[in-house]
């Protein structure tokens, strides 16, 4: 009998894989950072809040540590506005230097706090202590606990946290971070539900030259190019186009339709405005709040 369960929930999994794999959402809800809104951004906790609320992908940033380990985080360092010492402490933004996280080993920053503080520019989100965790730890979590809720696998999409003159300082050269989050995906098995995304175009260039199979996605945050300049810097087209909302207009929403690019803008964070992007056409929208969803 133990067996013929074991065997029902293996199908059950490949069956919700099979889904994810097949199809893109007709219209994609994405948690910005989980549910930043709602809950501490980039943990646990906002990824299955994020599964809770129905969104299609989970959004979220990596970092690679000091020992080489996939971590969530936005920032290159603690940030002071909602992060607490090992000892519960406060620090200030002068301190920040002394926590790049990738001077940093895993075990050391997994010690601080960075959810019961709150971020004061959130102030629904729910202060609870919470860890800067490990991709592999966030994948096997969440898809357990989408299994567990009868909830379709969820897709990802994951920002390497990379900036143009910062290698060695805040980030390994754009090859060895590509390659760390690779292999992480690929042990978990789910590059066919992920995107990757970045402002970094060099990791984005590399993910295109060496693993052409998984899906890209380019930001862009104040455009003074344009489309056409911008993926030609780029120097290839990638499966998402993701600018920020204020960006959209019917016309950038039509010549993506023509190129074949997904349009997925990032952070609107009222029901008007994603109601407005929605009647324009866009396939999907990155939201703090996907309980406006």
């Amino acid at each position: 009998m133990t067996k013929l369960f074991l065997l029902a929930g293996v199908l059950l999994l490949s069956i919700q894989d099979m889904k994810a794999q097949d199809t893109f959402p007709v219209f994609d809800k994405e948690g910005h950072r989980g549910c930043r809104g709602l809950m501490p951004e980039n943990t646990i906790p906002a990824m299955k809040k994020a599964i809770d609320l129905g969104v299609t992908t989970l959004e979220m940033d990596v970092v690679i540590t000091k020992d080489k380990q996939v971590i969530l985080s936005h920032d290159a360092y603690l940030n002071h506005r909602f992060s607490l010492t090992p000892e519960g402490r406060d620090f200030t933004k002068e301190d920040e230097p002394r926590y790049v996280l990738y001077k940093m080993d895993y075990a050391e920053i997994r010690k601080f706090d960075v959810g019961s503080k709150g971020n004061p520019g959130f102030p629904r989100q729910q202060r609870i202590k919470a860890y800067k965790p490990l991709l592999s730890e966030v994948i096997d979590t969440v898809e357990q606990y989408a299994a567990l809720k009868s909830a379709d696998l969820p897709r990802y999409n994951i920002e390497t946290k990379s900036a143009e003159g910062h290698d060695g300082e805040w980030q390994p050269a754009p090859e060895e971070f590509v390659d760390l989050l690779v292999a992480v995906l690929e042990e978990k098995k789910i590059t066919s539900r992920v995107v990757i995304q970045s402002f970094d175009k060099r990791t984005l260039q590399v993910l295109h030259r060496k693993y052409p199979d998984i899906k890209t996605s380019y930001l862009v945050g104040e455009d003074k190019q344009g489309l056409d300049s911008n993926l030609a810097v780029l120097g290839f087209t990638p499966f998402i186009y993701s600018p920020h909302y204020k960006l959209v207009n019917a016309q950038l929403v039509q010549s993506c339709k023509e190129k074949g690019l997904k349009l997925i803008p990032w952070t609107p964070n009222t029901a008007e405005e994603i109601a407005q992007l929605k009647a324009l056409g866009v396939d999907g929208i990155i939201t703090d709040y996907p309980d406006l969803f």
